[in-house]
């Protein structure tokens, strides 16, 4: 495909692209190019109608409308790059509309839904227990990324383990605080975490592994999360280490925290992205003072009262008046 290797070193130079979100332009302008081989086309010569083919045939396919969309932003940064560089005189994608979608609220986890899956790891025997420990008590007290926190480097941490520096999306650094739990866990992983390698040479990662890419992989976090969840009585089709992210920031604004500091700690560039964990915070006191409120409670019980009135126990429905002549008979 013409261009996408450029396109990607671009992504690298000019705006510090991290390497999945590599991953995923090269994954979305390949199936592009695929799909337009089949129509005996080419990304350089792509029309408007081939990329709306493309969006229904990803439609087809059963990609959800957010992936669509992704695909589709993923596909105007490459076509307004190959524009500005010269190599088309029109951008295909510039009149096409950007697939409606709603953002859904993020999984919950209760503050005890998280204590039991800590507790659940704490029992883990061997290094491997202390090493899974380690890694959800940071996820929960930090509110890390699951790549960033795979990917942290032993040297990211500091001195008295109280914070760790990451570098987020788009190449932004942020100073996270770490608290007590997280120390005291994270020092038994220290203790015994591995210093050198299978070749000798010192081992970087916080979490090494055995594995091409040196530390443990967020599959295999996601995998052992999961393994948690069944053993704590938790679906887990609930449960993800992103879930632990969104637990960290909702419990925070639960407990009084200011929304701007949390949109610091989790290194979102535009606070709007924060801000969905109150429409979260929302949702629950709504269901607070449905459930205990004293007059929301009797509307509630006259509301069903009513419903009940209007049908009988046949499960027929029937008019005032021929309620009133059901009574004469009874």
């Amino acid at each position: 495909m013409a261009g996408l290797e450029r396109f990607l070193e671009m992504l690298v130079v000019e705006r510090g692209a991290s390497p999945n979100t590599l991953d995923a332009y090269r994954r979305d302008l390949e199936d592009f190019a695929r799909f337009l081989g089949r129509r005996q086309a080419r990304p350089e010569t792509a029309t408007a109608e081939d990329v709306r083919a493309w969006l229904a045939d990803l439609g087809a396919r059963g990609f959800a409308a957010t992936t669509v969309a992704r695909r589709l932003s993923a596909l105007r940064h490459f076509y307004r790059f190959l524009f500005l560089e010269g190599e088309r005189r029109d951008d295909p994608t510039s009149r096409i509309d950007r697939p409606r979608t709603r953002r859904p609220l993020p999984r919950l986890l209760s503050p005890e839904e998280v204590a039991a899956l800590l507790a659940a790891a704490a029992r883990r025997p061997g290094p491997e227990g202390v090493r899974l420990l380690a890694l959800l008590e940071l996820l929960y007290a930090t509110g890390l990324r699951v790549s960033e926190l795979v990917g942290l480097k032993r040297g990211a941490l500091a001195p008295d383990l109280r914070s760790l520096r990451v570098v987020g999306k788009g190449g932004r650094e942020r100073l996270v605080p770490i608290g007590g739990r997280a120390r005291a866990a994270l020092r038994d992983w220290l203790a015994i975490r591995p210093q050198r390698g299978a070749d000798g040479r010192p081992v970087p990662w916080l979490f090494p592994s055995r594995g091409k890419s040196g530390h443990l992989t967020r599959q295999r976090a996601l995998q052992l999360l999961k393994e948690l969840a069944v053993e704590c009585g938790l679906d887990p089709a609930r449960l993800s280490p992103h879930v632990l992210r969104h637990a960290f920031a909702t419990h925070l604004l639960d407990g009084g925290a200011d929304l701007r500091a949390v949109q610091s700690l989790l290194g979102h560039a535009d606070i709007a992205t924060t801000q969905i964990y109150t429409h979260l915070q929302t949702e629950r006191l709504a269901r607070v003072v449905t459930q205990h409120h004293p007059l929301a409670r009797k509307a509630s019980r006259e509301e069903a009262t009513v419903r009940c009135s209007k049908t009988e126990p046949d499960g027929e429905h029937r008019t005032p008046m021929e309620h009133e002549q059901s009574k004469e008979h009874r």
